[in-house]
């Protein structure tokens, strides 16, 4: 258990920089639908999931009427089904809705469903900031969403490690490029707590001294701190190109200009999101997307949606 008191005021004007990959594991408050498939039956093949109107990314949050918040929760309501019809409740864009399905009985004489289905998502990502006062820190720079879908994935509860770089996929054109990495999940640095478009936060424990204060981005040089190999964090110069706002958030184009960063990555790749960007001393924002067509360029998000958003985790305590 972390020994880090939370309290209720707003986070501190100046941030400890982060830059270091972390390890990502998160459970949804449900069961995430990956797939429907067939069930062969006596009678041919039939797929019940996909009949009842159960799509690729809704999170089943109730099967048969028993409230479903993780796998072990399904596997125990869908042993109890027969062939009778049942209700399945799904959380599908933030709403719920109710379905009717019923159960298929296979040749083997088990009554199934035909989904397939996963009650998490893990991965590495990068600290963008840690609030020593509070013990808030944030990273990603936006949401962790289903793979296939891209909503945001309802949190249950999930944690973050210490992880290391083992490898780098370069970036190319129209192929996104990755860091490989290796997370530590015997302890937990910290906890998850929220996870929304602007990022993921929650509450931590880092042994971090470097404090600069936040700021606004402005077009012209600054530099991101990333990991790209082992856990040693490096700084890399980048030019923000334009600010602009969208979707009620301040938001800021980037292109990479270090040629060390070029060279190993070809520009921003997966796993760089959250990736503190630095402008005259400050801490301006964080790395969140790659352009697909275009490596070398990226957008990035402010530091002031990031810490706004982290003001929650006082609540969600």
């Amino acid at each position: 258990m972390l020994a880090v008191s939370i309290g209720t005021a707003a986070l501190a004007d100046s941030l400890a920089v982060g830059g270091e990959a972390v390890g990502i594991r998160i459970s949804a408050n449900g069961v995430i639908v990956a797939g429907t498939s067939a069930v062969e039956t006596e009678n041919g093949s039939v797929s019940p999931a996909e009949e009842a109107g159960i799509r690729k990314g809704d999170v089943i949050v109730k099967l048969g009427g028993v409230e479903v918040k993780s796998a072990e929760d399904f596997t125990a309501a869908a042993a109890a089904l027969n062939g009778d019809e049942i209700k399945v409740t799904v959380n599908r864009d933030g709403k719920q809705k109710t379905l009717k399905l019923t159960p298929a009985k296979s040749t083997d004489g088990a009554y199934r469903l035909g989904l397939w289905l996963r009650d998490g998502i893990s991965g590495v990502g990068t600290l963008t900031f840690y609030d020593p006062e509070t013990g808030i820190y944030g990273a990603l720079g936006h949401g962790i969403s289903d793979g296939d879908t891209g909503r945001i994935v309802p949190l249950s509860d999930g944690s973050i490690f210490s992880a290391e770089i083992v490898g780098i996929k370069p970036g190319q054109r129209g192929k996104p490029g990755e860091l490989c990495g290796e997370s530590d999940e015997l302890y937990a640095l910290g906890d998850i707590r929220i996870n929304c478009g602007c990022g993921i936060f929650g509450v931590a424990d880092f042994d971090k001294s470097e404090i600069l204060e936040t700021g606004e981005a402005k077009q012209g040089k600054a530099t991101i701190r990333c990991t790209l190999s082992g856990s040693e964090v490096g700084e890399y110069e980048i030019e923000i190109v334009r600010v602009f706002e969208q979707n009620g958030h301040s938001c800021f184009q980037i292109a990479v200009t270090d040629e060390a960063l070029l060279e190993a990555t070809g520009g921003i790749v997966q796993g760089m999101s959250g990736s503190p960007v630095i402008q005259n001393g400050r801490l301006v924002g964080a790395v969140t997307h790659v352009f697909v067509n275009d490596p070398a360029a990226g957008y990035g998000i402010s530091i002031s949606d990031m810490t706004e958003a982290a003001q929650s985790c006082n609540e969600a305590a």
